[in-house]
């Protein structure tokens, strides 16, 4: 009786040992789950965890990863039209411990304060630096992004910047060849963001939502032929951040027919 009894625990152990490498692995620091589109407006399943500091122990990849040099030649969208080269600046302090209070009216009363100069008019330089007050400045950086969507987190984390609560901002120019009729910007970001194309509003990105593809596009749009100048903002609390931007014809496929430049002296 006790043989059989030890022998019913060893398998009772080896089945709870067996279930337990079933599990799914829990992401690694700073990694997301399987997730597809969603509905505007509709919450992320489970919490969001608030972590102030990266664990950068357990962060291993390099700014690299995401990220190459800007080149002499002008760029062009990618083979599915996304914008790949941009000028990204530092990220800018702007504590939130929530992303759902990303309203219409709280993204634009956050993006119509004026953090730098020039924050809707400046054309940067690469490794141009901007005073936010006495004691704060941060600096542009020119990148093409190795993928369609720009990593916003793993720049600000690589760069060693505050990488929650932040405020992101990107700018480009599209020299376009041709006259480009009843075209839209098509966004997708991680949460909320604000898009202008020539200083004015083409699309808004509001509440907690996860970056993807042709999210938001703005409404139809005719860019005369040469240079417009494309300047996003994006906002987050806990959680990554990234976007991705492209310009979409009527029936939603991608245009390609100009080029992107962070070279802004040359039109």
């Amino acid at each position: 009786m006790r043989k059989a009894k030890t022998i019913l625990a060893s398998l009772l152990a080896l089945s709870l040992a067996g279930s337990a490498l079933a599990q799914p692995a829990t992401p690694p620091f700073g990694g997301q789950g399987p997730q597809g589109p969603r509905p505007q407006g509709q919450a992320p399943q489970g919490p969001r965890q608030w972590n102030q500091d990266v664990d950068r122990s357990q962060n291993d990849l390099t700014l690299d990863m995401y990220f190459i040099p800007v080149g002499a030649q002008d760029s062009r969208p990618d083979s599915e039209g996304f914008i790949r080269r941009w000028s990204l600046l530092d990220p800018i302090d702007k504590p939130n411990r929530t992303n759902t209070v990303f309203t219409d009216s709280y993204i634009r009363e956050a993006f119509a304060a004026e953090y730098f100069p020039g924050q809707m008019t400046l054309l940067p330089k690469d490794g141009q630096k901007v005073k936010l007050d006495k004691k704060t400045t941060l600096q542009w950086h020119n990148f093409d992004s190795r993928l369609y969507n720009v990593k916003l987190f793993r720049f600000a984390s690589e760069l060693d910047h505050q990488v929650y609560g932040v405020i992101f901002w990107a700018v480009t120019a599209i020299d376009v060849e041709e006259d480009l009729v009843d075209v839209r910007l098509s966004v997708g970001s991680n949460s909320a963001s604000m898009w202008w194309i020539d200083g004015q509003e083409a699309v808004i990105l509001s509440g907690d939502r996860r970056m993807v593809a042709d999210d938001c596009a703005s409404k139809r749009l005719t860019l005369t032929k040469g240079r417009h100048i494309i300047r996003g903002a994006v906002i987050n609390g806990p959680g990554m951040s990234d976007f991705c931007v492209r310009i979409v014809d009527e029936c939603g496929k991608p245009v390609r027919n100009y080029s992107v430049s962070t070279n802004y002296a040359t039109k």
